[in-house]
């Protein structure tokens, strides 16, 4: 793979209501992707997941309310979208793809018993 379109973290500086930490995990194939990751590590974990082409900026009115009902609010950007990288070829861009990063992004962070919020193609990669 080419290198992927990293995005500078200046280009996010500032965003209205858009107030959260950035957590990122580095994929097997390289990829960096980002997410947010807020409220008690012991609460439900709720995964917000965008579809196209937004990215977790989506959610940030939901955010807040969802966490202060005791939750714990995951909401990745899907790569290609937001603070994740962007691979250059077009051809990286396969439904398979984005259920392979996913799965490894979910699996590295031991999810279970996730409530599910959704969007669009954030549908069709989460469940």
């Amino acid at each position: 793979m080419t290198k992927p379109h990293r995005t500078p973290d200046a280009r996010f500086a500032g965003i209205p209501d858009y107030p959260f930490a950035p957590n990122y995990l580095t994929l097997s194939a390289g990829l960096r992707l980002h997410y947010l990751d807020e409220g008690p590590r012991d609460g439900t974990p709720v995964l917000m997941m965008h579809g196209e082409p937004s990215w977790s900026f989506l959610y940030r009115k939901m955010i807040g309310p969802v966490v202060d009902a005791g939750y714990r609010v995951l909401a990745p950007d899907l790569i290609g979208f937001g603070k994740s990288d962007k691979p250059t070829s077009k051809a990286a861009y396969t439904y398979a793809g984005h259920v392979a990063w996913m799965l490894e992004w979910f699996d590295s962070l031991a999810l279970d018993q996730v409530v599910l919020v959704c969007q669009d193609w954030g549908s069709l990669v989460g469940l």
